[in-house]
């Protein structure tokens, strides 16, 4: 099987698994629910990042789906016949990336605009202006993917939902809120917190709004090919 009948059939998966369908619903609502909270509690320190506050707990969403579409590969033999189908497995993992990528890059795109404008209607005259709203949207959306490729290279390393969430959940909760406010450290090429950057209207770390979301790709990169790995050389 060639890569683009892999990638639909990956597709038909995720469109009809209702769990894979609600986290990218989740994606959406969580992050302008959240984000329009914090819009109508600002100090006005930095309106972009107040609009996109919600990004937050958006990202976890995006993290659940990436999950969640490589770790049901994992049960019940579901992996042994989607190899028969298809026995070349780096190319069935790209198929999978691809189709992980494609819906929440566009889900991600759509989040961060529906955003902007909720924040803006929210902030009125201090709103941030649109070229830095528009940078924020997009940096939103690949924000989102990064973090749902990251989840679904680590999943396919550990081989379960339940093993990654508990990594990466307590992760973006606990430490990454620890650490996160040690500017110009370590802290700043964190998975989550390098791809931020692009959400605040001025940075004063290493790293700006585009070196940010490479940083992110790069760990994204680095979880895939771990994952790709993993799948090539274990047993189904």
């Amino acid at each position: 099987m060639s890569f683009v009948p892999a990638l639909h059939a990956e597709w038909i998966k995720i469109r009809t698994l209702r769990p894979l369908l609600g986290a990218l619903a989740a994606v959406l609502v969580a992050t302008v629910a959240f984000s329009a909270l914090a819009t109508a509690d600002t100090d006005g320190t930095d309106p972009l990042f107040s609009v996109f506050f919600g990004i937050n707990f958006g990202q976890i969403a995006a993290i659940a789906f990436g999950t969640t579409a490589v770790a049901s590969e994992f049960r019940g033999g579901a992996l042994r016949l989607t190899l028969s189908a298809m026995p070349d497995r780096g190319r069935w993992f790209a198929a999978k990336a691809a189709a992980i990528a494609l819906p929440a890059l566009a889900v991600g795109l759509l989040t961060g605009f529906v955003t902007l404008l909720v924040g803006r209607a929210a902030l009125g005259a201090s709103a941030p202006g649109w070229s830095d709203g528009v940078r924020g949207a997009v940096g939103c959306g690949l924000h989102l993917t990064l973090m749902a490729l990251f989840a679904a290279g680590l999943a396919a390393v550990l081989r379960s939902a339940v093993a990654t969430l508990s990594v990466l959940i307590p992760f973006l909760l606990i430490v990454s809120f620890v650490v996160g406010d040690l500017s110009g450290s370590a802290a700043d090429f964190l998975p989550d917190r390098a791809g931020q950057v692009a959400l605040h209207s001025t940075w004063d770390g290493a790293l700006g709004p585009w070196s940010g979301l490479a940083v992110s790709a790069l760990w994204a990169a680095a979880a895939l090919a771990a994952g790709g790995w993993s799948v090539r050389r274990r047993d189904a």
